[in-house]
This record gives structure tokens, sequence and C-alpha cells, in this order.
């Protein structure tokens, strides 16, 4: 009898006030494993495209497939989808800087002070 009520403790644990099942979080892992296999096969195969789409067009699309990936492994195995407000807010601000620094990055890649060697 005891043995029985342990095992019920270990697949049902409460965290946060939420119930916490182990086969269902191991169901998710599982899709969260299948959908990251199938958005490699999709970047692989984007990379595989013939010859007169463009370098850029390629680079755009996988990383668009990259993203995808990682809001699904960030959302359903880090718990993202299910934080409070303040976690939002801190991680659009962190995207914000992302983008910013790398735009101010892209734009002043030409710009050498005078007398400057480009090889």
């Amino acid at each position: 009898m005891s043995e029985t009520k342990h095992t019920e403790q270990m697949e049902h644990s409460e965290h946060d006030g939420h119930e916490v099942s182990l086969n269902g979080y191991i169901a998710t892992c599982v899709r969260v494993f299948i959908v990251a296999l199938i958005a490699i096969g999709c970047m692989v195969w984007i990379s595989f495209l013939p010859s007169h789409y463009s370098w850029a067009f390629k680079v755009t699309l996988i990383l668009a497939v990259a993203a995808a990936n990682a809001f699904m492994v960030a959302g359903y195995l880090m718990h993202l989808l299910s934080e409070k407000r303040l976690v939002y807010t801190v991680m659009t601000f962190t995207v914000i800087f992302v983008i910013g620094l790398a735009g101010l990055t892209l734009w002043a890649m030409q710009d050498f002070p005078v007398g400057t060697a480009v090889h």
C-alpha cells in the first residue's frame, strides 16, 4: 500500500501550485524532440534548394526555422509559455536590444576611419 502511494507521489508532484505529471512531461519532451528533428530536416532541405534561390533568401528561411525551433524548445521545455508578465517583459527588452545591436553592427560594417587600409 505504501509503495503505490509513493509511486503516485512521484508521478504527480506539486510545483508552484501546478500539478506536474511525469508521463505528460515525457510526452511533451518527445513531441518537442520530434518537432526539433523536423526543423533540422527543413533547414538541411532549405540549404539544398536549387541555385536560382539567392543565398540571402536561404539564410532568411533557415533563420526563421531556427527561431521557430528555439521558441518550441524555450516555450515548452523551459516552461516559458507559462511564466509571469515580468519574464515576458524582460525577454521582450532582450530581443529589442539584440536586434538593435545587430542593426548597429551591420550599419557600421563599412564605417572605417580615414586612411584605414582594407585588405
